[in-house]
């Protein structure tokens, strides 16, 4: 018996690259799984809108198990709730849903346009609303427990030159998750992230050596464990998933300079090894 078994898990951006990965490994672990995929390219410019989650499903089904193809655009209010119904109508429940999908417009922040901070931002932190707020109702109106996992990135975790917009998208789908975690309490939704580094399509040019530890198959399990009840003790937190391994990021602060009368800028610089980590 798989680890998903009776499960049915909602997978954005699943055309290729990391959300296929996913997408076949659950349906081998014996979710009924969505392909949600809009077919667009990396910068997020328009493409063929079911070709590629129709593959990945057929491939699924070829191997025996349960899919079914979304093209619904995650930017949008509508595209989010079309990506439910498609669970819905096809399987009759939702029980996980993995925010994945993502484009890049990379350029130094003097040089980045209107376009590509709102494009960015619209796909990323927005899609994430989008797709997690109609499933997360759905849950909680039919007392059903869940599993989401947002997608965050290094780049908002500790930032990356040229990523300014990507940075601050999934930087704030890290907030998300932390204030979701709390709000799901109540419910039995766990809400966890991940910042997954792999060699796909986004990073393709990025210059990293063959290794089969950097391919989306890697990173694959980590996040089954996440949506699975091995993790059933584990929410708001995220985990970074690479070929370095799986380690769990954290926000922590020094213990700090603690006044206990009004002090000045002065006196702050002359504590500030209190109030800095070492370098």
């Amino acid at each position: 018996m798989g680890l998903l078994e009776g499960k049915v898990a909602i997978i954005t951006g699943a055309g290729g690259g990391l959300g296929e990965a996913y997408a076949k490994l659950f349906a081998k672990e014996g979710a009924a799984v969505v392909v949600n995929d809009l077919g667009a390219t990396r910068d997020g410019a328009a493409s063929d809108a079911s070709a590629a989650a129709q593959r990945v499903v057929d491939e699924i089904v070829a191997a025996g198990g349960r899919a079914v193809a979304n093209g619904d655009d995650v930017s949008t209010v509508q595209g989010g709730e079309n990506i439910l119904k498609t669970a819905l109508d096809a399987f009759g429940q939702v029980d996980i849903l993995i925010c994945n999908a993502g484009i890049l417009r990379d350029k130094s922040f003097a040089k980045m346009t209107e376009q590509d901070w709102d494009l960015v931002v619209k796909v990323h932190l927005k899609g994430t609303f989008n797709c997690t707020l109609p499933v997360w109702k759905w849950l909680r109106d039919n007392g059903r427990p869940g599993v989401i996992i947002l997608t965050s990135s290094t780049s908002g975790l500790y930032g990356n030159f040229g990523q300014a917009n990507y940075g601050a998208a999934k930087g704030g789908i890290y907030s998300l998750m932390r204030v979701l975690s709390i709000e799901g309490r109540k419910n039995n939704i766990r809400v966890m992230g991940l910042a997954p580094g792999a060699l796909t399509r986004m990073t393709a040019d990025l210059g990293f050596a063959e290794n089969p530890l950097r391919l989306p198959e890697n990173i694959a399990p980590a996040v089954l464990y996440m949506a699975s009840d091995l993790a059933a003790d584990h929410s708001g937190k995220i985990l970074s998933v690479s070929s370095q391994g799986v380690a769990e990021v954290k926000m922590v602060q020094t213990e700090g300079f603690r006044p206990d009368k009004p002090y000045t800028a002065e006196e702050l610089a002359s504590r500030a090894e209190e109030v800095f980590f070492a370098d």
